[in-house]
Order: C-alpha cells, then structure tokens, then sequence
C-alpha cells in the first residue's frame, strides 16, 4: 500500500513541477530580456538566506528522490501484480473502465516514463549543462551576473533532431500525465463515481495538452523563425 501512495504523491509532484515549468518556459516568447531575467532570478532566489542556485539545488535533489523512489515502486507494484496474475497479462479494472487513448496511455506507462527518464538526461546536458554532444556548441554557462538561457534555448531547438526529441518527449510526457493523473486519485484511496471519474478524465486530458502543447510550440516556434 505504501509503494502506491509513494507513486501518487510523487507523481503529483512532478505534475505540479511539469506545469510551472511550462508556465515558466512561456516566458521566452516576451523575449531574451524578460526570459533571462526570470532564469537570473531562480539562481538567486532567496539569497543570501539560501546561498546561489540555492532554490534549483532543493528542486533538484528533491526531484532526484522522488524519481527513484517513484521509479522503484513502479518495479514494486509491476512486480506484484505479475505475481498477482500468475504471470498472465490481464487488463487492470482502470484499463477496462477507460476508452481509446486513456487505456493506450495506461498501457504504454512503462514505454513514456522510460521515454521521459532518458529525456530527462538529455535536457539537463543539453540546457543545463552545456555537455557535448548533446548541448549546441556555442553554448553559454550562466554566472553570478548574468544569464544566456535564451540563446541558448534558441541555438538548441535551432537543431531539428534537439527539437524533435523535445516533441516527442512532450508527447509521451502528455500521455504519462493522462494516465499518471487519474492513477493518483485512486492510489489514494479517493473513491469517485462515475460521473466525478469521467470530470478526472477530463481534467487530467486538459492539464496533460495544456502542458504538453505549451511546451511544443516553443521548438516549433524557434524552428519556424517566430524566436530568433
């Protein structure tokens, strides 16, 4: 029982992260001044009393954490459900519930969050980082001062294969969300009729498209001119 309420808190987690993260990626469409203030600012938010990059430190070891722990009671319960079954692959209660795209969300979990772990990687090497190959090569760290994150997401995404693999990630980030979502609310125990179940599905399908096209079209955008 824990592994689940481990998995739903978490995942909640990383919906509310994915979300400000999106909102806070908008940003790059009121141009290089406004988006590099915003990336300054979250390495010297808090300080002095957090020292610099204090805040993106906390994230990113709290993040780090809650992906291993999300990711080995994901092997936890898969495993017990095998045992559970005997070995034979049967569809969950949710799965037969579902239609269309949330039961091929269902079924491809394992598929988008090892799509979304290896993305993960790439991200932080490409706009992070700065690490060859992955990052473009005029890449520019940040300092105490002053902030390159805007050429840089436009000198990364002006790569097709940089953006196509960022499209595809958001596809698969999309329907993690879809089915990550709904998952949460009965892993918690929060029972739901039918008409509140198909309100969830709703809001997890809208939460998952506004994340997932807010975020594409920023690649599509540079790619097309529309940043520069």
């Amino acid at each position: 029982m824990a592994a689940k309420y481990i998995m739903a808190i978490t995942g909640l987690m990383f919906s509310a992260y994915v979300l400000v993260h999106m909102i806070g990626n908008l940003k790059v469409y009121q141009g290089p001044e406004a988006f590099n203030s915003y990336a300054h600012w979250l390495r010297n938010a808090f300080y002095p009393v957090l020292p610099y990059e204090g805040l993106l430190w906390i994230l990113r070891v709290v993040l780090l954490v809650s992906v291993i722990a999300h990711i080995v009671c994901a092997l936890i319960l898969k495993s017990r459900a095998q045992r559970a079954r005997g070995g034979a692959r049967a569809p969950s209660i949710r799965a037969r519930r579902g239609l269309g795209l949330s039961v091929f969300a269902g079924r491809s979990m394992l598929v988008t969050g090892v799509v979304l772990l290896l993305f993960v990687v790439f991200h932080v090497l490409d706009l992070t980082t700065g690490t060859s190959p992955a990052a473009p090569d005029g890449f520019q760290a940040a300092t105490h001062e002053t902030s390159h994150a805007y050429s840089n997401l436009v000198d990364s995404f002006s790569r097709w294969p940089a953006s196509l693999i960022y499209i595809v990630a958001m596809l698969a980030l999309a329907l993690h969300l879809l089915h990550g979502l709904v998952s949460a609310v009965y892993d918690l125990g929060i029972g739901v009729g039918s008409k509140a179940r198909n309100i969830l599905a709703a809001v997890a399908l809208l939460v998952a498209l506004v994340v997932a096209l807010g975020n594409i079209t920023i690649p599509v955008a540079v790619l097309t001119g529309l940043i520069s």
